[in-house]
């Protein structure tokens, strides 16, 4: 069997368990990868782009692989349909440009440089002239207004107006702070994920998911809008076999376990364990016993 490097750590992991796929494959068959290059269309370097995660293979080299190896392409494809959606939005990546950014981008370098070198318009308020008391206010002592300590200048109507929005304003970041570290300090150093999800939190704040060996999940099944969820992932279509790795997996643990299919750890990974777990509620809910969590088989899991 062949000695294969590790994959790279920012690598998602639905590219990862097709790689993983392809690359058992690969040694299932035995062929090296300059075979791999003689009976497809492929040179031997770009196999081995293709199987240290690279580069996304194209769905033609999946299917020429799983030709010269004798096996069914069907669920290779599958997985490099999910993989794919992966890879084109990692790579899509930056951000848009604004308007106001090509704007910018578009000026002259001597505009720039005025941009640089003159201070903004909002900064100019930093340091306020001096204003003509208000007949009801007495006017600050010069020797008392420039002392540092902003306690010892009378009190006045702008400190007053000033106060209640400096206050409103630190409130305003102490919540926002807090809504965005407390979802993922529930679980006390069990697991990264939230045991129950925020009101209106989209899946878009999840964490990468990352495992560490002996790291399990915990599990907080509820049923919302009518289907079971663990609130760590909403998918109905990922495809996990065995290998798989995710949150998906995570979710599809905590599910297994609340119908009573022990899955083992729930730790994120599809093993042995989650496998005949799987199988079992596929039996039971006449689906085929592949051991494959699909669309079928979430279907059953979140009713």
């Amino acid at each position: 069997m062949s000695r294969w490097k590790g994959l790279p750590e920012t690598l998602d992991h639905r590219v990862r368990q097709l790689v993983v796929q392809l690359r058992r494959l690969k040694d299932h068959s035995g062929l090296s990868l300059a075979s791999l290059a003689a009976k497809t269309a492929y040179s031997k370097s770009s196999w081995e782009r293709y199987l240290n995660g690279k580069k996304l293979p194209p769905r033609e080299a999946v299917v020429a692989l799983a030709r010269v190896c004798g096996a069914d392409p069907t669920r290779l494809l599958a997985l490099h349909e999910v993989a794919a959606q992966a890879w084109g939005a990692e790579r899509a990546g930056a951000r848009p440009v604004g308007p106001s950014e090509r704007a910018g981008q578009s000026r002259s370098p001597g505009a720039a440089e005025r941009d640089e070198t003159a201070p903004p318009a909002e900064d100019e308020p930093a340091t306020p002239a001096p204003a003509t008391p208000a007949p009801d206010t007495p006017a600050p002592d010069p020797s008392t207004s420039a002392a540092p300590t902003p306690v010892v200048a009378p009190p006045g109507r702008s400190w007053l107006r000033r106060g209640p929005l400096a206050l409103l304003g630190g409130l305003v970041v102490v919540a926002v702070v807090l809504l965005a570290v407390r979802p993922w300090q529930d679980d006390g150093g069990g697991g990264r994920g939230s045991g129950t999800a925020t009101a209106g939190r989209t899946t878009a704040a999840t964490p990468a998911f990352s495992h560490r060996v002996g790291e399990t999940f915990r599990c907080h099944v509820r049923r919302t809008a009518g289907v079971l969820t663990a609130d760590r992932s909403r998918s109905t279509t990922a495809i996990l076999g065995s290998g798989a790795t995710g949150w998906e997996v995570v979710e599809a643990q905590c599910l297994l376990n609340h119908r009573g299919y022990d899955p083992g750890p729930v730790d994120g990974i599809v093993g042995e364990h989650t496998m005949r777990a799987v199988k079992r509620l596929q039996a039971a809910a006449g689906l085929p016993t592949d051991g494959i969590v699909g669309p079928d088989t979430w279907k059953v899991l979140r009713r």
